[in-house]
């Protein structure tokens, strides 16, 4: 689905992803794992065309690397940022109809599916988005980004800061994007989410992969785990 190799990438003259590779699987769900500054955030920005990449990016063994945002986006490619970026003047509803691609034009999902996942966006879809807690924004900017109909999400920090019920809600949406045949990189600090959904995990550091293996075998290698994520 998408093959990543030799990827740079650069913030004025701060040399941030210094040769990436990584892959991921059609329905495969990959967790991108390390400590903040490491160039997590740096990796999906650039394949997704925010951040100028250097290196190969395929998406089904099509090239994409120079691509404008929007052309990524068109070719089944959603990205879910970790400041959320919602539209807080509109309602919830209205944010679920920007991630169309097209107006009226539905894919494999639809506002009832957005809506069993995340009931509270079903309570609250004539609300404006503004005044949603900041867990159910995050719900409607992973809602939002399904609308669009993608066949890869790649979600930046999808649990940074919400409460243990919100987290479960966001492990169902993992699960059910899997089920579906979706694929995901998840980028994330918390093991504990990413070792439960991940089939592999990636672990940065340096603007490097320094791991790649289960999760089984993280858990088993302490070595790593202290080196490169524990605090």
């Amino acid at each position: 689905m998408l093959e990543v190799r030799d990827l740079h990438a650069y913030y004025g003259k701060s040399h941030i992803l210094q040769g990436v590779n990584l892959r991921i699987g059609t329905g495969e769900i990959v967790g991108l794992l390390g400590r903040n500054g490491v160039g997590r955030s740096t990796t999906c920005k650039a394949v997704m065309g925010l951040v100028p990449p250097q290196g190969s990016i395929e998406f089904k063994g099509k090239p994409i690397a120079g691509l404008r945002v929007d052309q990524i986006s068109h070719l089944g490619i959603g990205y879910v940022p970790e400041d959320r970026q919602i539209f807080p003047t509109l309602t919830v509803r209205q944010n679920l109809e920007l991630g169309l691609k097209r107006a009226g034009k539905f894919g494999r999902w639809s506002f009832d599916d957005m809506y069993r996942l995340f009931p509270n966006l079903e309570e609250r879809q004539g609300n404006a988005a503004g005044v949603l807690s900041g867990g159910e924004q995050q719900m409607l900017t992973l809602a939002r980004t399904l609308m669009g109909d993608p066949d890869l999400i790649m979600i930046d920090e999808p649990t940074e800061g919400l409460a243990p019920k919100i987290v479960d809600l966001v492990a169902e949406y993992l699960r059910e994007l899997q089920r579906r045949g979706i694929s995901v990189l998840l980028v994330e600090q918390k093991l504990t989410i990413a070792l439960e959904v991940s089939q592999r995990c990636l672990v940065m550091g340096h603007g490097q992969i320094v791991f790649e293996g289960t999760p089984q075998s993280l858990r088993a290698n302490a070595g790593i785990r202290r080196e490169w994520l524990e605090v």
